[in-house]
């Protein structure tokens, strides 16, 4: 290998690949729960439904003023194990909101936060 001007060799850095259709796969899923659930801007997925002391996909529907928009439990189920199988990486112990007009999937405290004017 070639040496720096301190002569120490270079070394090789791990290259990150990063899969170019994931960002276009999440615009994809957006695009689906969009025509899924017309009217809906965010949908608000968790591993916890409310009534349930067991795990179960959950997912609500929200539109732009933040009221919620009807699902019923086949909607809410598979727009859950959706986004949660498009999302793998993610710690589904907390509720995360997907933003239907973008794709993004950020933790429902932020929207929280963003509502009680902290942030």
């Amino acid at each position: 290998m070639p040496e720096s001007r301190n002569g120490r060799a270079h070394t090789a850095r791990p290259v990150q690949v990063t899969d170019p259709a994931t960002g276009s796969r999440r615009r994809r899923l957006a695009a689906l729960l969009a025509d899924m659930v017309p009217g809906a801007r965010t949908i608000r997925v968790s591993q916890r439904e409310p009534e349930r002391t067991w795990p179960s996909p959950h997912a609500r529907a929200y539109d732009e003023q933040g009221s919620p928009v009807a699902l019923n439990r086949a909607q809410g189920l598979t727009a859950a194990r959706w986004v949660m199988r498009t999302h793998p990486e993610v710690n589904w112990n907390e509720a995360y909101d997907l933003d239907l007009a973008t794709g993004v999937l950020r933790p429902a405290a932020e929207a929280y936060a963003v509502a009680d004017g902290r942030r």
